[in-house]
């Protein structure tokens, strides 16, 4: 059962609460219980999680931060978002263009 399902089973019995037994409650309560205690946030394949937990450790990071860091890379590179620090034609670079 997934998450999607168990809320929809919680949503019903709550709609219908006089006509949930007290033992179909307790289970639909104690698999929302055990889902939300196993929350992780973003589930991925495990083909992608163990280099990306790699390179967080190579750099030093949490896999949390390093997603943040590479989904908001991959926003600015594609115009999604903003540069942050654009240069102008003033600006000074020290060697590097």
């Amino acid at each position: 059962m997934n998450r999607h399902d168990i809320a929809a089973d919680l949503e019903s019995a709550a709609n219908h609460i006089a006509e949930v037994s007290r033992a179909d409650l307790q289970v639909m309560l104690r698999r929302a219980a055990l889902m939300l205690r196993n929350v992780t946030g973003l589930v991925l394949e495990p083909s992608v999680q163990e280099p990306l937990s790699s390179v967080a450790e190579e750099m030093r990071l949490t896999s949390a931060d390093l997603i943040r860091a590479i989904v908001s890379d991959w926003l600015v590179a594609n115009a999604y978002l903003p540069v942050p620090h654009a240069l102008d034609e003033d600006s000074t670079v020290e060697g590097n263009a």
